[in-house]
């Protein structure tokens, strides 16, 4: 579908975007990032699985019968059947009968799990990090134009911000400069009481300031993009691209209702807008429901859409783990997040447990990876050839498996890659044998002659008279 000249460059008098309507699914197709994806599959069961952790811990016995869990499923998000998502995760719950007795089982946490809960208690109680959410909070009022959002919106987002469980009592009253409640706690608002005009900069013109480069408020300012392997764009589609990139950049803090809605100055401060909430996220990424949860308190719901729409390439929309998030595309490096947070390493000690099973009383780390039975097998290998100690190393084998693998294989997995090792070393075995037959100090001609005896035909001998009699007399004993 082509467009005349005067309708792509006609935005600065308020018409309507070249990337509008139909041409966007056209001009724009969705590549998949297989990184990106994986960084969003990897943490599938990890929200549900702390949910449950926090559930266990709350209770004074720290522990529950798995029906109280059940009775509590969807609260706590959990996908599958709750006996077998805890059975899942032995490395993190441990399911016992109480005094024997044959009741429900109960389920309570692992010594290692409780040492990573230890340690994330102590990151949301460290000063840096209290100013640090207390920062993201203020920044997300200043953005709203009202300089209020409701409780419930931020009990979706307490994930994202990365917020402590009771952060109305255990955070917001620690800073009454910044922010107060208004009302309840359930249909009560988190309201700002004083702006700061330092933390009133996104990330990107601080970015720019920092660079040297002369950057002030109203000045074109670019994204910056990372396309996806296989993304291709037409001239066209280019040439709007790079006119959109050059027009002035509004701050997500500014008010922008003098911006028509449906062109390309208003869609370059909603992404502005959405590219600095992301910041504000931990793992930079979010469910889009909840993103267009605060789109839409914010009022630009459809703005968010549009943006999600015309820019993958900023933003990108993985369809893992059975719904939409939305990734910031340069906050990751080949699937990982590039940023250090104290949380997300907190989170990640999480997910290496998770991944991590027992094996006859053996840890087998079930850590991402590729090429996993081959790398297992070659160190087996090598651990029979060459390694007088390899029996005692095999008890601490390390198998590596992909994402999908270990969300799908669990043990099933670590009992097939310890398998193919084994098949590896027999063989390995066989062909040391082999290379002995060939040997010239004899040992190699013995060896193959005992070989040759094993599958050489045996040939009757013939009896004489005197064998017969002796066979004889040894039934008759016998019997």
């Amino acid at each position: 579908m082509k467009f005349p000249n005067h309708v792509i460059h006609r935005r600065h008098r308020g018409s309507r975007t070249f990337m509008d309507g139909a041409a966007a699914t056209t001009a724009i197709k969705f590549v998949r990032d297989r990184g990106l994806d994986h960084a969003v599959e990897r943490e599938k069961n990890l929200r549900p699985l702390l949910n449950v952790k926090n559930l266990i811990k709350s209770e004074p016995s720290k522990s529950l019968p798995i029906s109280i869990i059940a009775q509590n499923k969807d609260s706590l998000k959990i996908p599958s059947r709750p006996i077998e998502f805890i059975r899942k995760y032995p490395s993190v719950f441990h399911e016992f009968l109480p005094g024997g007795i044959g009741i429900h089982p109960h389920i309570k946490l692992t010594q290692e799990v409780l040492d990573i809960d230890a340690d994330e208690h102590l990151v949301y109680e460290s000063d840096s990090y209290r100013q640090l959410v207390a920062n993201r909070l203020l920044k997300l009022l200043m953005i709203s134009r009202m300089n209020k959002i409701p409780i419930n919106i931020l009990d979706k987002l307490k994930w994202d911000l990365g917020l402590p469980q009771n952060y109305l009592k255990t955070l917001v009253p620690d800073f009454p400069d910044c922010f107060r409640v208004v009302g309840s706690n359930e249909s009560g608002q988190l309201e700002l009481v004083c702006r700061s005009d330092e933390l009133a900069v996104s990330i990107l013109e601080k970015k720019a300031m920092e660079g040297g480069s002369g950057y002030s408020k109203g000045m074109p300012l670019a994204f910056p993009v990372k396309f996806s392997k296989g993304f291709e764009m037409d001239k066209k589609v280019k040439k709007w691209w790079d006119d959109w990139q050059k027009l002035p950049y509004v701050s997500p803090y500014e008010n922008a209702l003098h911006l028509s809605p449906k062109t390309d100055e208003s869609d370059k401060w909603a992404a502005a807008v959405l590219h600095e909430i992301l910041n504000l996220f931990v793992a930079k990424k979010a469910e889009r429901d909840d993103v267009l949860c605060i789109g839409e308190y914010l009022g630009i719901r459809s703005r968010f859409k549009r943006v999600l729409l015309h820019h993958p390439h900023i933003f990108y929309l993985s369809s893992k783990i059975g719904t939409y998030t939305v990734v910031l595309k340069e906050a990751y490096k080949r699937g990982l997040l590039i940023e250090n947070n104290p949380l997300m390493n907190i989170r990640n000690r999480y997910l290496h447990l998770m991944h991590t099973v027992k094996e006859h009383g053996k840890d087998i780390s079930m850590s991402t990876g590729t090429n996993q039975e081959k790398k297992a097998a070659s160190n087996a290998s090598k651990k029979e050839a060459g390694d007088d100690d390899s029996e005692e190393e095999n008890n601490g084998l390390s198998v590596t498996f992909s994402g999908s693998e270990t969300e799908n294989g669990g043990r099933r997995g670590s009992r097939e890659a310890v398998a193919v090792s084994r098949r590896t070393t027999t063989r390995s075995k066989r062909k040391n044998g082999d290379l002995k037959t060939h040997l010239g100090d004899g040992e190699g001609e013995r060896a193959m002659g005992r070989r040759h005896s094993r599958t050489k035909p045996k040939v009757p001998q013939p009896l004489n008279a005197s064998t017969n009699v002796h066979r004889r007399s040894q039934q008759r004993s016998s019997s």
